[in-house]
């Protein structure tokens, strides 16, 4: 099974996608639409302080009234974030975002962020290796 810094290698978009702390709750709308993702790290300095999700603006400015041009990232993101490390596979990662209910994870190697990982990613990944197994063993049986 891959590595998630295989997994990283083969996005899309090999730049880390994040925002500061410190900006507007639109500007990472237009982020995240922009991309067409889900999330966005949140960055202060080189340091990974935490993560907005579209579900965090659903919960923490729509619903509470808020205004995303005046609201600043950082009043509304996830401040908990769990990562995981770029030898770590897939499985694990899985694993860890299953038991945790997280749908992103953040690859982090010695506090450097290197990308963000979202459930989709590992699940498509699974099922290709499942898919290539499989088609390894029906050779198998056939020879």
């Amino acid at each position: 099974m891959k590595t998630l810094q295989q997994l990283l290698d083969s996005k899309k978009y090999k730049e880390v996608i994040s925002i500061a702390k410190d900006r507007p709750v639109f500007d990472a709308l237009v982020i995240l639409a922009e991309y067409k993702i889900g999330a966005l790290l949140v960055i202060d300095g080189e340091k990974l302080v935490g993560i907005f999700s579209e579900r965090d603006y659903a919960r923490e400015v729509i619903l509470k009234g808020r205004s995303s041009k005046t609201t600043q990232v950082s009043e509304v993101m996830t401040d908990k974030v769990l990562s995981a490390k770029p030898s770590d596979n897939v499985e694990h990662a899985m694993s860890l975002m299953s038991e945790k209910r997280i749908r992103h994870l953040p690859v982090v190697d010695n506090e450097k962020v290197l990308g963000m990982l979202s459930i989709g990613d590992l699940v498509k990944e699974t099922m290709a290796y499942q898919q290539e197994l499989i088609k390894q063993l029906e050779s198998y049986i056939k020879s």
